[in-house]
């Protein structure tokens, strides 16, 4: 069952949020008693509604268990004679990170190279959304957007690279500010070619608009 609140913006549109009813009683409970363990009065006025408030940004922050990213892909494929390489750059991320549930967030790169069949453009940020909106490690997170695209598209090769920033290495444990982690997963001729993989990060290196 889902419940759907409808609220005014202020900003002359109406605003349409979709729960679980059950889920969000069930997380908004535990985080009570989170508050009363960390030494809070979870009934003073400003907590009086965090539980229910954190409960509703975990169901969107983790709704990627409910999507199927395959067949977002599979809801626009095209046959197309177009064999050379499709590039989807700057894609925002944000996610959690699986081991503090902090965020981590920053931009993907994804590519790859058509072996008579294309998706459709948008298809791939949604895709990348689909994987980053769970509880995840950077490293699982790029394979599995590669995986999804190669499995699904059968292309001649798929290139995904990742930079984010988390907050459990700046505002925990090591405390670097600076940091940022890279990952990469490729596929197929990427592999096997290294004028291809070339070709690839020379076009994510460079502005072209």
């Amino acid at each position: 069952m889902v419940s759907r609140e409808h609220e005014p913006s202020g900003e002359g549109y109406e605003r349409i949020e979709q729960y679980d009813p059950a889920l969000l009683e069930r997380i908004a409970g535990h985080y009570a008693g989170i508050l009363e363990a960390i030494g809070e009065d979870p009934l003073r006025e400003g907590l009086k509604k965090t539980p229910e408030r954190v409960a509703k940004a975990l169901q969107y922050l983790t709704h990627g268990y409910d999507l199927d990213p395959a067949a977002i892909l599979r809801s626009a494929l095209f046959t197309e004679d177009y064999s050379q390489m499709v590039l989807v750059k700057d894609i925002e991320v944000y996610s959690m990170c699986e081991h503090h549930m902090l965020p981590f967030f920053g931009k993907c790169q994804v590519a790859y190279i058509p072996n008579g069949r294309i998706t459709g453009l948008s298809k791939i940020p949604r895709v990348v959304d689909a994987y980053a909106r769970r509880l995840q490690v950077q490293e699982r997170l790029t394979n599995e957007i590669r995986d999804c695209l190669h499995d699904t598209l059968e292309p001649l090769g798929v290139a995904v690279v990742m930079e984010c920033d988390h907050l459990c290495m700046r505002m925990r444990g090591v405390q670097k500010q600076n940091s940022v982690t890279t990952t990469s997963a490729f596929t197929g001729i990427f592999l096997t070619d290294n004028r291809t993989r070339e070709e690839f990060i020379q076009l994510i290196g460079r502005r072209l608009h």
